[in-house]
């Protein structure tokens, strides 16, 4: 404890740090401030029954990526997720696009030209969820006497207006985390929206336990076992990589290169995960498709069958079909994410080598053949974490929302992003001669 103590005061002395911290903390503030302002012609009184159905199964995963904004028909009721979809899109067309292609080696300005392409895209997107949203309220328990106005034109173009501004509000807040504060700037709103529910989700299993007689205090510190040992294993996921060992050349007296023995050896980081939450995300998007063709054809036995099955999030077809989708997706986003045969060509351009795989075109088949190997047991690993939610409902008799916190997407988001902050503030912390969050020992005095 002393230690954590002295390691927040050594945060506290480095100025930008805690300049940058600030501005974090107080740009996610601004953000879940406007995830309870509610779309203005809303009767607020009346939205209890929105509120219910979106607690569980996949309406309620996407409210707890809002930070409960879906729900509270709020400004940001679309949250960051339309940006996410025009990222991944944007991220999926540059396979196939020439044009898309070309950004990518020009550097620094074809960044920002493929950044500028995404947010104009993240629009188009808002501009067709925010009438669907507002139509849909009906469908999910909102009475058309709770829009005061009505339901016509003269309140559903301020509408989408006003969802629009707010997901492109929430789109700059993120980029300005990103570039004033400290993390990822989208990934933390994500993250800080995960977070809020998981209190309310909490109480609920804990007054579940404790009132209905089924295990009281000491299943409430099984589960919480549980739920650390799984954290524990997502951070294992995150961090596993795959080291290959990589020598270079020195440039002799003569002009020629020999081998450089005496030298470091280095190393190439291949991630077990290298697709990090994509192919869950991914696989969730399509989960949606079978019980929407169930609906449509529900006047069969296999529409039936298939509306019954693939509606609950919990069940066992829908997460055997969730599971082997995750896995294929993990192949594919692997595969068009991780350059094998660029790194090849850069590692051969720089004067290095793996030992005994000759630099080129064998070298790029090595670091191929790595890759698949290694993405098998962690895409095995990253479907297992996803369906881990209905195995503890089924098993544990678990509360739903506090099950999603057991696995799949909202666990990978927020240990990755944990993960990637501590380890900016980590940086910060070594650069000035301290010792790092993730590390022990004596500090160092400043230089």
């Amino acid at each position: 404890m002393k230690k954590f103590i002295e390691t927040i005061s050594n945060i506290w002395k480095i100025e930008e740090l805690r300049r940058r911290i600030l501005v974090t903390l107080g740009l996610l503030l601004v953000y879940r401030f406007g995830a309870q302002v509610v779309l203005p012609g809303i009767d607020t009184t009346q939205l209890a029954e929105l509120t219910s159905n979106t607690e569980q199964g996949i309406l309620g995963l996407l409210n707890a990526f809002t930070g409960g904004a879906f729900a509270n028909a709020s400004v940001f009721a679309l949250g960051i997720m339309p940006y996410i979809s025009a990222s991944i899109v944007v991220q999926l067309m540059s396979i196939a696009i020439p044009y898309l292609q070309k950004l990518d080696k020009e550097g620094e300005s074809g960044r920002k030209t493929k950044n500028q392409i995404t947010r104009w895209l993240t629009i188009g997107i808002c501009i067709v969820q925010a009438p669907a949203y507002l139509y849909g309220l009906e469908a999910l328990g909102v009475p058309n006497s709770a829009f005061i106005l009505g339901k016509g034109l003269d309140f559903i173009i301020p509408a989408v207006i006003i969802l629009v501004t707010g997901c492109v509000f929430a789109m700059w807040l993120g980029e300005k985390i990103t570039d004033k504060g400290i993390g990822n700037g989208i990934s933390l709103l994500i993250m800080i929206g995960i977070i809020a529910t998981m209190p309310q989700s909490f109480v609920q299993e804990f007054i579940a336990r404790t009132t209905n007689n089924t295990g009281g205090l000491m299943f409430i510190l099984i589960e919480l076992i549980v739920w650390f040992l799984v954290i524990l294993a997502s951070v294992l996921l995150v961090m596993a990589v795959r080291q290959i060992p990589v020598q270079y050349a020195r440039r002799s007296a003569s002009g020629g290169y020999e081998k450089n023995i005496m030298g470091s050896r280095q190393y190439i980081p291949l991630k077990l995960n290298a697709s990090g939450v994509m192919p869950i995300i991914f696989a969730q998007a399509i989960m949606f498709a079978p019980s929407l063709i169930g609906r449509t054809f529900n006047n069969t036995a296999v529409g039936q069958w298939m509306e019954v099955n693939f509606a609950d999030i919990f069940g066992l077809w829908y997460n055997i079909l969730f599971g082997i989708l995750i896995i294929i997706f993990t192949y594919f986003y692997t595969a068009i994410t991780v350059p094998t045969n660029k790194m090849a060509d850069d590692l051969k351009r720089s004067g290095g080598f793996i030992p005994g795989i000759r630099p080129g075109k064998e070298t790029g088949d090595y670091l191929d053949k790595i890759m698949s190997l290694i993405t098998f047991p962690g895409s095995i690993f990253l479907a297992a974490l996803a369906v881990l939610p209905a195995v503890v409902v089924k098993l544990m008799d678990v509360q739903a929302g506090w099950a999603l916190f057991y696995g799949g997407t909202s666990l990978l988001i927020m240990v990755g992003v944990a993960i990637d902050t501590v380890q900016q503030v980590n940086s910060y912390l070594l650069n000035r001669h301290y010792d790092g969050l993730m590390k022990t020992g004596k500090n160092r005095k400043v230089a």
